[in-house]
């Protein structure tokens, strides 16, 4: 018999067990949340993970991006670069000398992996190089330079040989932008940045000053002329056969060099010791007679005394004239009857030793002395000439008049021309360029006698008895006096000169051309005052003049631009 059970009122008859069930569900339920949660939280950790990896990748990209990396930064770690030498310039700003940064090449033998496959990769990308010498190195295991002051093409060439024993040493590499062109004034430093010759070697002290190494050593000189004179001088060589040249270009009222040029050059990039006396400085160290040059300072100087007038006539002037056993004459024959000015236009060696005898010993003692053209030269180079001693016996008043038995630089002998032409004022010849002006002012000779002898100088141009014919160029207003002189040793070997300024109402520049044993331009056709002729003479007149006259075509139209007075003289003249 069924036992039957009490209804309940909430329960459902078709419904079994509902607490049973409910409690499954909801323990199943419980069961998958939990581990939904579980991989939820996984898959954040994740995504945090990832992010923070995106995160640190684009820090890092964004910091190396903002550095500058350079070629070879692996092997480039150094201190930030800094100058310890002053950069050099010309007077328009132009660079002309600054350190660089480059390299020493260097082997640490440790880190070459193949040292017989190393050996191979030098020996085919620098033949040059003593490989036998690098491979005791090699085997030594020590420490080596495989080669110093490398350029940036050897660097690249090591870099990519991909060594790691390779050592890139940095250090400060001082260069100069024009090579040669400034070889006997700018000078060299030697390996550690010391100044060993030239301005680099005088103002050593002051270029490596740390307070001023912002500030570049300004000079007088100009690169855009010391280019064209330069380039004159070495066509004149190769003209004239000649085995050296010189150029010198003064301001003559203050005394700035804007262009000073020796040759033969070198290359100043290129360390080397230069032995051959071919390559001194000829204008401030070489020391010469300067013949017919030291003509203008007799004259200028009994003009100076009241002793004579450029109109004096110099009565029976012999053809020859005996002192002690030595017999003076003329080059060629002139007029036994000749005035001042024409002895200097004609340049009478006799004519002017008469003039000299008028003078007395005392005077051109005094004269020389304070012209200083027998002491050493005062100039910002220790590449200086002393000019030989001599003594004032028998004769030496007479040959001294006109240029012979005496020696000075051609430094030297263009800074009294500047001040017998500026109006009397002597200057003292500087290659850098200083605002401050020295406002204290010494004579040489008076204004009155500098007029005189700026006047004579340019008849020695134009008169058809001068000797310097082929400097009148159009439009400058040239003056200036020749010099020839032959050494006693070799009468084959000699120096033709010509010092000219210009515009000779009011000089601004003196410009010296010198030539060293030049010889007769047979091939050259000469425009001789509109007449075409050929080469027959190795004077000054037909060298040195030539080469002054082809020189001043080039740098006057530059140096009219940059001076008033000379721009308005070149317009007067062609108008004239």
């Amino acid at each position: 018999m069924r036992k039957k059970y009490k209804k309940n009122k909430y329960s459902n008859p078709n419904q079994k067990s509902f607490y049973f069930e409910d409690y499954l569900a909801t323990s199943k339920k419980n069961k998958f949340s939990q581990k939904n949660n579980y991989f939820q939280d996984r898959i954040y950790l994740l995504f945090f993970l990832f992010f923070s990896l995106i995160f640190i990748f684009s820090l890092r990209i964004i910091h190396i991006s903002s550095n500058k990396i350079e070629l070879f930064s692996q092997q480039d770690k150094f201190e930030k670069f800094t100058l310890n030498r002053r950069d050099i310039i010309d007077r328009n700003g132009i660079l002309i000398s600054r350190n660089i940064k480059s390299f020493h090449a260097a082997i640490n033998p440790s880190h070459i992996k193949n040292k017989e496959n190393f050996l191979i990769k030098i020996r085919l990308n620098f033949p040059e190089l003593n490989a036998k010498k690098i491979e005791k190195s090699l085997l030594k295991n020590k420490y080596f330079y495989l080669k110093k002051r490398i350029t940036q093409t050897e660097k690249e060439k090591l870099w990519s040989l991909g060594e790691k024993g390779i050592i890139f040493e940095p250090f400060q590499s001082r260069i100069y932008t024009h090579s040669s062109l400034f070889s006997h004034i700018i000078g060299q430093v030697d390996y550690d940045n010391y100044g060993v010759s030239g301005l680099e070697r005088y103002f050593d002290k002051e270029l490596k000053d740390k307070r001023l190494l912002n500030q570049p050593l300004q000079l007088t000189l100009d690169t855009n002329l010391q280019h064209l004179i330069n380039k004159e001088l070495n066509n004149a060589i190769l003209t004239f056969q000649a085995t050296g040249a010189g150029a010198l270009l003064m301001d003559v009222e203050n005394g700035e060099i804007l262009s000073l040029v020796s040759l033969p050059d070198f290359d100043i990039n290129i360390r080397g010791n230069l032995k051959d006396k071919k390559y001194i400085n000829k204008i401030t160290k070489g020391v010469y007679e300067l013949g017919s040059i030291f003509k203008t300072f007799t004259i200028a100087l009994a003009l100076d005394n009241n002793l004579v007038n450029p109109n004096t006539i110099i009565n029976n002037i012999p053809q020859t004239v005996k002192c002690s056993k030595h017999e003076i004459s003329d080059m060629k024959k002139f007029p036994k009857n000749l005035t001042v000015e024409d002895i200097l236009i004609r340049s009478s060696n006799i004519g002017t030793l008469l003039i000299g005898k008028k003078i007395g010993e005392e005077k051109f003692k005094q004269f020389l002395k304070e012209a200083s053209l027998l002491s050493t030269p005062d100039i910002q180079l220790d590449e200086v000439g002393n000019p030989i001693h001599f003594k004032w016996n028998k004769c030496k008043l007479e040959t001294v008049s006109f240029g012979h038995g005496i020696t000075t630089t051609p430094l030297q002998a263009a800074t009294v021309y500047a001040a017998l032409t500026n109006g009397g004022i002597k200057v003292k010849p500087s290659l850098i360029k200083e605002q401050k002006i020295n406002k204290k002012k010494v004579r040489l000779i008076s204004e009155e006698t500098s007029n005189k002898i700026n006047k004579i100088l340019r008849k020695v141009v134009t008169e058809d008895e001068g000797t310097a014919s082929l400097a009148d160029i159009h439009g400058y207003n040239v003056g200036g006096k020749t010099g020839t002189s032959e050494n006693y040793n070799n009468k084959s070997k000699q120096l033709n000169t010509f010092i000219s300024v210009f515009p000779y109402q009011k000089p601004k520049y003196a410009l010296l051309v010198m030539l060293e044993n030049p010889q007769v331009a047979k091939d050259l056709i000469y425009n001789y005052k509109g007449t075409k002729i050929r080469g027959t003479r190795n004077e000054a007149g037909w060298n040195s003049v030539y080469v002054a006259g082809r020189i001043i075509k080039k740098i006057g139209p530059i140096l009219a631009i940059k001076n008033k007075d000379l721009n308005i003289q070149h317009v007067v003249e062609r108008i004239n």
